[in-house]
């Protein structure tokens, strides 16, 4: 039996529609996921796990055990601007730890915030968690390069015409840049801050 039904059933959701509900989705899309047509989204396959009690990789059938793992360390990489960009210090200060869940959904690593133009949200020396990619949606709070050898934190906005780097505190000028800027430079988008680790 296809492990999503199988977990809907067992935790009370009698209708591919019960669950659907729950979830904000179409009930297509629960029937694909139980014929094994489609797989939901990194960020539904945490809610399931976390509904089920269970890990991602045994929802996806990769795994046989049916609980969460224990929490997986990840290391927290040196410093990064959160001002101007600087020198990405690639050497591993600490150990952050996130649930096995999260892990599963990509590649992950920890980074130490210097600067203060992210205040006052993220202020200089807490830790952001972030997952490797390489883009990121207006809106999104993102790692990313420039000139190929410093990094910055910064919310994105992507414009017609390139690519701009906001900070949160209004005492600092946004970043723009154009797409020649973004080809030449480069300008390169390392990953996507998805959580705050902050520090007293």
């Amino acid at each position: 039996m296809n492990r999503f039904k199988e977990l809907r059933i067992q935790h009370g959701y009698k209708s591919q529609q019960d669950l659907a509900k729950i979830l904000f989705v179409n009930q297509t899309a629960i029937s694909q996921w139980e014929r094994g047509v489609t797989t939901p989204s990194p960020a539904l396959l945490i809610k399931l796990s976390n509904m089920y009690n269970v890990s991602t990789d045994y929802l996806l059938g990769k795994s046989e055990r049916g609980t969460s793992d224990k929490p997986v360390k990840i290391p927290v990489l040196g410093d990064v601007a959160a001002g101007l960009p600087m020198m990405a210090v690639e050497n591993i200060i600490d150990y952050e730890e996130i649930s096995a869940e999260l892990a599963d959904t990509g590649e992950f690593f920890g980074l130490r915030i210097k600067g203060c133009s992210m205040e006052p949200r993220i202020r200089e020396g807490d830790v952001v968690i972030v997952r490797k990619q390489s883009e990121a949606d207006t809106g999104d709070t993102a790692v990313v390069m420039v000139n190929g050898s410093s990094a910055t934190v910064k919310r994105i906005k992507k414009e017609p015409g390139g690519l701009s780097l906001i900070p949160n505190n209004p005492a600092y000028d946004i970043q723009y840049y154009s797409a020649h800027d973004v080809e030449t430079l480069p300008v390169v988008i390392v990953g996507k801050v998805i959580e705050l680790r902050a520090k007293f």
